[in-house]
């Protein structure tokens, strides 16, 4: 029987996910932590999705099917529907680790202070295989507070939060495209605190068919709008609309394949010391787009000793 009044909601927003959300489903329906409700909103996916989703017998799933509006919509309408008042952000092309659920709970039972919890995370590609284990800019909550606001404090699909904080902060901004987390953080972690714990919680899968790309793929255009947008806490709609534009033009496979392998090589590179791996992906991102002179460029970088590439990673980081 699914309880009304269960500890946590799963809020899984899925478009398209047919590939990858059978997995993501299974992860959090294995966890040590049970009292919860998987609250999917299907935003008008095209594919298989739903007959998967539909595929579970176990009634702790909610499926609520919408036509297609955005993430950010679907995170909305899952916010609207929770029925609980901590709400686990997940994504459904992602993995949970069996202990995800119970050490957020545990942790903001214990603190009710922290209106925000998240963790640090293992990203795979899009065949499972580790690429490398993300620790976030910030873990304390004073360390948090102190990034500068062009720096995300945290990975959207870890997050647990307090239903409440999020919901008087005004939810997901939906003109905000692609950075509608970051903003909406920007606003909320001044109301209360908000930290990242030190555990592996997440695995995240980097894989083409995702809307998120490397952003240094994106135009200067969309970044100039997104900074500006974070540093003032807010979007216009004029603003939401051109950038809506922006990934209209960029939601192309092309794009997305050669972004996918130029982010990999990057990661091989800076984040998981394997330059044979980092060359591999990047030759591929240089067949698909030869004209990106980033890519070159990081070839012949990632020659150099390691040593010179963590430091030079490091100067990197300081100046962002």
């Amino acid at each position: 029987m699914q309880s009304s009044d269960p500890k946590i909601t799963v809020l899984m927003p899925a478009y398209n996910a047919g590939k990858y959300i059978h997995a993501a489903i299974c992860s959090v329906l294995d966890q040590q932590f049970t009292d919860f409700e998987l609250l999917i909103i299907n935003d008008g996916s095209t594919d298989d999705t739903e007959k998967i989703i539909r595929s579970f017998a176990d009634s702790r799933i909610r499926l609520i099917n919408q036509s297609n509006r955005g993430i950010a919509a679907a995170l909305n309408m899952g916010l609207l529907n929770a029925n609980a008042h901590l709400v686990a952000r997940f994504d459904a092309d992602d993995l949970c680790m069996p202990d995800r659920l119970l050490a957020q709970y545990d942790f903001l039972i214990k603190h009710p202070e922290y209106i925000i919890v998240g963790s640090d995370a293992d990203y795979i590609d899009m065949n499972g295989e580790f690429v490398f284990t993300c620790r976030v800019a910030a873990h304390s909550d004073e360390e948090v507070q102190e990034l500068t606001v062009d720096r995300c404090p945290f990975i959207h699909s870890a997050v647990m939060f307090r239903k409440a904080a999020i919901m008087n902060a005004g939810g997901y901004n939906e003109h905000a495209y692609a950075f509608q987390d970051h903003l909406l953080w920007s606003n909320v972690i001044k109301k209360g605190k908000a930290c990242n714990l030190h555990q592996t919680l997440l695995q995240v899968r980097l894989n083409p068919e995702s809307i998120s790309i490397d952003e240094r793929w994106r135009t200067k255009r969309f970044r100039e709008i997104k900074s500006g947008s974070i540093r003032k806490g807010s979007i216009t709609e004029e603003e939401g609309l051109e950038i809506r534009d922006i990934l209209k033009e960029q939601n192309n496979p092309k794009i997305k394949e050669g972004s996918y392998y130029s982010l990999l090589g990057k990661k091989y590179l800076w984040d998981n010391h394997q330059p044979v791996k980092a060359r591999a992906n990047l030759k591929k991102a240089i067949r698909i787009h030869p004209a990106r002179m980033d890519s070159y460029a990081i070839i012949v970088l990632s020659f150099f000793p390691k040593n010179f590439i963590n430091w030079l990673y490091k100067q990197k980081l300081q100046r962002t």
